[in-house]
């Protein structure tokens, strides 16, 4: 039997004043059939994967802790790495690509891992500046331009 995966994209970042733009990031994902991956906890990372589901797409969250209880409540398949901040790493790596939303360090440690990785990064308003990141405004340039050449 012969499966094709779907394309995979990380939303990274942080702060509950970012979660509309992230809602809107996870649903445009899902309407072009992206698997949306998430550090699984809340806020950006809560809000992306509660707009893939509201769009009938799947979402997959890696966890920094010990438990799938931690997870938010619109993650499909969870991940328990019980390594802490390092999961930034399985975050960065599993996407086909990483799009930004808000954040601070953590934020920022995961486009660093990608742009090492060799992903695009996409940088929307509130992530951290780094060399490597394209910066765009809205939500539906994000996914155009993490999606370009993947799709």
């Amino acid at each position: 039997m012969l499966t094709t995966m779907s394309v995979q994209v990380a939303v990274v970042g942080s702060g509950a004043q970012w979660e509309s733009i992230a809602e809107e990031i996870g649903r445009l994902l899902a309407d072009r059939g992206c698997t949306v991956v998430t550090g699984g906890l809340g806020e950006v990372m809560a809000a992306a994967q509660r707009g893939a589901k509201a769009a009938g797409g799947t979402t997959l969250a890696i966890l920094p802790g010990e438990h799938r209880s931690a997870a938010n409540p619109w993650a499909d398949h969870v991940v328990v790495t019980g390594i802490g901040h390092a999961r930034n790493l399985a975050v960065a790596a599993s996407g086909d690509a990483v799009i930004a939303v808000g954040g601070s360090y953590g934020t920022l440690a995961e486009m660093a891992l990608a742009l090492r990785l060799g992903r695009r990064v996409v940088a929307l308003e509130g992530a951290p500046q780094i060399d490597g990141a394209a910066r765009v405004s809205t939500p539906t340039e994000a996914v155009e331009l993490a999606l370009r050449d993947l799709d």
